[in-house]
């Protein structure tokens, strides 16, 4: 599912119009990454919980040459599911 699909989705579950859709999706994705970006994070009970992990800098080898790469730090999203999805996924 993309996110048009899910706009459509919401849509006809709500009764809201695909535009008001659209900015419920819209608002709900940046309120997300406005507060993963404080370094808050979001849980949804029985859903999951978003969460910005910070990773240290470090050196890693390309493969191909193994010549030393410096990787900077860096904050990087993090999902974790929570119970009510882990049982409805089996």
């Amino acid at each position: 599912m993309n996110k048009t699909e899910l706009i459509d989705y919401i849509a006809e579950q709500t009764g809201l119009t695909k535009k008001d859709s659209a900015a419920a999706l819209n608002a709900f994705v940046d309120g997300v990454i406005e507060t993963m970006k404080k370094g808050d994070k979001v849980t949804l009970i029985g859903f999951g919980t978003f969460a910005s992990v910070h990773r240290e800098a470090t050196t890693k080898r390309n493969p191909r040459t193994g010549e030393p790469i410096d990787v900077p730090a860096r904050n990087v999203p993090k999902f974790r599911p929570g119970k009510g999805l882990k049982d409805a996924l089996g």
